[in-house]
């Protein structure tokens, strides 16, 4: 695979999508869970998405259960979550594995093209973060401590100021 738009991924709805429908964008790929210390950052991933959408920015929510166990629920509860309690718009997916001989080939992709620190491949935690520019090449790999807030001057410089 040459890139994101390589990949195809069943939605929180269970309907497969292709990531060549946001072919063009910057995307903002995040594995996601709705009981984590990091969840808060649901807001802050909405707000991004909200205010650079019209640019060319796309935030996609991957929810993971593979840290601790903080993604318990299906995709009907994990939808209903994001609505609630962070009245998230932004795309959503079924959950996946992003670690380990299950894991996602879009997520296996993500870590051989954008590598943690000391060249690790390995997510983690939740809310680790990738940055795909418009060619859909990873650009950056981010902590789950970096913040939306934070990102999202990078995000702005990818989308040409």
């Amino acid at each position: 695979m040459s890139s994101v738009y390589d990949f195809s991924a069943r939605d929180i709805d269970g309907s497969p999508r292709s990531l060549a429908e946001w072919r063009g964008r910057t995307l903002l790929i995040v594995n996601v869970a709705s009981k984590c210390g990091f969840t808060p950052q649901y807001l802050g991933l909405e707000t991004l998405w909200q205010d650079q959408r019209d640019r060319g920015l796309v935030v996609l929510g991957f929810p993971c259960d593979q840290f601790g166990h903080q993604e318990p629920g299906d995709e009907a509860e994990i939808k209903a979550f994001c609505s609630t309690q962070y009245d998230v718009t932004f795309p959503m997916f079924a959950k996946v594995e992003v670690n380990g001989k299950h894991a996602d080939p879009l997520y296996q992709w993500l870590k051989s093209e954008g590598k943690g620190i000391l060249g690790s491949e390995a997510i983690k935690w939740n809310f680790t973060k990738f940055l795909v520019d418009k060619d859909g090449q990873v650009v950056k790999r981010y902590a789950s401590t970096d913040t939306p807030e934070k990102i999202g001057k990078d995000t702005l410089t990818l989308l040409g100021g």
